[in-house]
């Protein structure tokens, strides 16, 4: 009966591929959904305000459903996925030691209809993984903006234009180095804006990274 119980359990508790539903690797992504991702070199995708902005993958297939279901959908465990993914290209990065990581934060608004923001979780994950700190405060969404993917680029750059604003009662260094982390950059506007407030804010030293990227903007 014991040796039974047990047998039942191994079965009900074996991990499957979230994408495909394979258990041959017993893991949330197997070896050939992992295979399928379109990973990114640690060049710079974009130069913006004199400050590097990278992305780790093309928002396509597997990252695509990553993301759409972690933000979307409620599925938290996709977040360490991510957050691994980013992990794996930040250590190809001759980035400042001293980094703060800064998650791009949502508005109220999409707060009160999610009640979460994904990359708050993603941002706890890497934080981890990293050993360094987060500050997911030092940024404030002002404005409830529509969705970005759905505008052409100048209504992008209408629609993000003072949308965030710097949390003076976070008490950060000056000279501390940032690093801003977002799932998606497609036109760089979002990155922009945020560390346009940022370096009138007084902060120098900043990158950001994405965790995919459009292709159709490479």
């Amino acid at each position: 009966m014991i040796k039974f119980l047990e047998k039942l359990l191994n079965i009900i508790y074996i991990q499957s591929c979230y994408f495909c539903k394979s258990t041959k690797d017993e893991s949330i992504i197997c070896k050939d959904c992992y295979n399928k991702i379109h990973f990114l070199p640690p060049s710079v995708l974009r130069r913006l305000n004199n400050s590097d902005t990278y992305a780790c993958c093309i928002y396509d297939g597997i990252i695509k459903k990553l993301i759409r279901d972690l933000k979307y959908n409620n599925k938290k465990k996709l977040a360490p996925l991510g957050a691994n993914f980013l992990y794996e290209y930040i250590q190809k990065l001759n980035l400042n030691s001293d980094y703060v990581i800064i998650p791009v934060p949502i508005s109220k608004g999409r707060l009160k209809e999610r009640h979460y923001n994904h990359m708050d979780i993603i941002a706890e994950k890497l934080s981890k993984l990293t050993k360094h700190k987060t500050e997911k405060n030092l940024i404030i969404r002002i404005k409830d903006t529509k969705k970005q993917y759905k505008l052409h680029k100048q209504e992008r750059i209408e629609n993000i234009k003072d949308a965030f604003k710097i949390n003076t009662e976070i008490n950060l260094q000056k000279n501390t180095p940032l690093l801003i982390i977002d799932d998606i950059t497609s036109t760089g506007i979002t990155f922009q804006e945020i560390i346009k407030e940022l370096k009138n804010a007084g902060y120098n030293e900043i990158t950001a990274i994405a965790l995919s990227t459009p292709d159709i903007w490479n």
